[in-house]
């Protein structure tokens, strides 16, 4: 295993990993951070079973050395044994998805979590690596909401008593409201719902009097934050969030901006069907980690569209016999 040193994610000192486990890595998150590790000079192993990740994320580096994309379930009998490692670092992204990604199933998403989570830890075990959770606020609701919240706090929960009981060199990442480039427009988020009515000229709808405050994190300053807590010992949870907070109406206007579209403002009334977040405490990533944004949120709404504007990669085919599998 490589030592563990002083990282700084765009600096340009070697990252202190020589392999690393990334689940759910042709997610969003997921797959920026498989690009940063592997242009960064680290063997990725991209784990995802494209429920909710696409194949077209990670297309850009398929066929690139050291890169090696496995369509599996992290949570499914045997997973760990296809997970040969060696690795330094294991990253788990696949978690409980926002109700928009899959049809309503909690049950499913309860179970999934846990067992996934308990699988990347015994991986992480084995080999002796450093272990990182990418969870979530967990917002006090009802539903389908209230089934991934409760998958969210379980799987902390998991990673805390594993680190306690055995010692595990164990952490947990809690990210608020990422967007950026490969963002889904989908999910009925903000805001990705905005820039999807805006592209397609309806109308941006905006709940109650546009008055509510999102703590816009861009994807280069998540992964920054994800890779610094990744390379220090930290068991608590790491707030990873935006330190500015424009307001729905705010985002809306600066969007339909930017797309130069001639989409009405139109407010629905209400409160809208998501639930209020707590707001990250971001001190502790700041005075320990030294994690700092850096792009602002109108900055990272222009990239952002920008990138939605050009024309998407097209998916890989497997570069061996094997299927779901593709191999430097």
């Amino acid at each position: 295993m490589m030592p563990m040193a002083a990282f700084g994610p765009r600096a340009q000192d070697r990252p202190p990993w020589a392999r690393v486990l990334v689940t759910g890595g042709a997610g969003f998150l997921g797959s920026h951070l498989c690009t940063r590790l592997l242009g960064s000079g680290v063997e990725v192993d991209c784990l995802d079973d494209l429920s909710t990740g696409r194949a077209e994320k990670v297309a850009h580096l398929a066929g690139r050395p050291g890169f090696r994309f496995l369509d599996r379930d992290v949570g499914e009998p045997g997973c760990a044994d296809a997970l040969t490692g060696p690795y330094d670092l294991v990253l788990h992204l696949a978690g409980p998805t926002a109700p928009a990604a899959l049809p309503d199933r909690p049950v499913a998403d309860l179970d999934a979590g846990r067992s996934g989570t308990r699988t990347a830890l015994a991986v992480a075990a084995r080999d002796g690596a450093r272990f990182l959770l990418a969870s979530s606020p967990p917002p006090l609701c009802t539903g389908s909401y209230a089934a991934r919240a409760e998958a969210v706090r379980s799987c902390e929960d998991l990673v805390t008593a594993h680190a306690g009981a055995h010692d595990t060199n164990a952490g947990i990442v809690r990210l608020f409201t990422g967007y950026g480039p490969g963002m889904r427009t989908d999910d009925g988020g903000t805001p990705a719902a905005f820039i999807e009515q805006a592209l397609a000229g309806r109308p941006v709808t905006v709940a109650g009097d546009g008055s509510r405050t999102y703590p816009l994190c861009y994807v280069d300053d998540m992964v920054d934050g994800v890779l610094l807590v990744a390379a220090g010992r930290s068991v608590r949870p790491v707030d990873l969030g935006g330190d500015e907070e424009p307001t729905a109406v705010e985002i809306a206007r600066r969007v339909i901006g930017l797309t130069g579209s001639h989409s009405p403002l139109v407010f629905t009334g209400g409160t809208g069907d998501r639930p209020a977040e707590p707001r990250p405490v971001t001190g502790f990533a700041r005075e320990i980690f030294g994690w700092l944004p850096s792009v602002t949120w109108r900055d990272g709404l222009e990239r952002t569209i920008a990138s939605l504007r050009e024309r998407p990669a097209p998916v890989p085919t497997a570069t061996t016999g094997r299927t779901g599998e593709w191999w430097a």
